[in-house]
């Protein structure tokens, strides 16, 4: 089994987290209907002092654990929102550094890409984000190579993604390539998901 880590952070976008959260949590649910042992836990983890978030649009979401309690994970997820005051956490850019030297994968859903570059964890590959924030990511960190027009990029220990039903996309990938193809069309399939596998871009 492998743990998920997926920050929750005020004003983060919805189902730039819940999209997540649904893929590896029905993929579980799925594997077990097959008699399968559960591939994945999905562990949230509030960026802030307390284990609440209010999301955007008011959603009020709970968290398992804050920063401090977070177990070690081997895929971490950083979902994108209003993302200005996380980017700028001492505390959750340290523990994505942390966490980035055990971890499998760390990934990122829309402008969480700004939180992985604050956090140092980009470098000379390529990434991408929500096409609305293409520029501003290229203008704040213009040493990364941003690409625009793809679902996702997945380079193994690194992934990032485009916005809301991208990171649906790049977390089936996921189940795909730590759990196979079968779970993630079953997954897919299970959500109602056109989905179909294959590469981001």
């Amino acid at each position: 089994m492998r743990r998920v880590g997926l920050v929750l952070f005020d004003e983060v976008e919805v189902l730039d987290a819940c999209g997540p959260f649904e893929v590896f949590s029905v993929a579980g649910r799925v594997a077990a209907r097959a008699g399968r042992a559960a591939p994945f836990e999905v562990v949230l983890v509030a960026a802030g002092d307390g284990p609440g978030v209010r999301a955007r649009g008011g959603l009020r979401l709970g968290a398992d654990c804050t920063l401090a309690q977070a177990p070690p994970c081997e895929v971490v997820l950083v979902p994108g929102g209003v993302v200005d005051a996380v980017a700028a956490d001492p505390r959750l850019l340290e523990w994505l550094r942390r966490s980035r030297s055990g971890a499998e994968v760390v990934a990122s859903v829309c402008t969480g890409a700004f939180v992985l570059a604050a956090a140092g964890l980009l470098d000379e590959r390529a990434v991408t984000t929500h096409w609305e924030d293409v520029d501003a990511l290229r203008a704040a960190w213009p040493g990364l190579d941003v690409r625009e027009g793809v679902r996702f990029l997945d380079h193994g220990d690194l992934a990032t993604s485009a916005g809301i039903s991208a990171g649906i996309d790049l977390s089936l990938h996921l189940v795909q390539r730590l759990a196979g193809r079968e779970l993630a069309l079953a997954t897919a399939r299970q959500m109602d998901y056109a989905w179909r596998g294959g590469a981001g871009a």
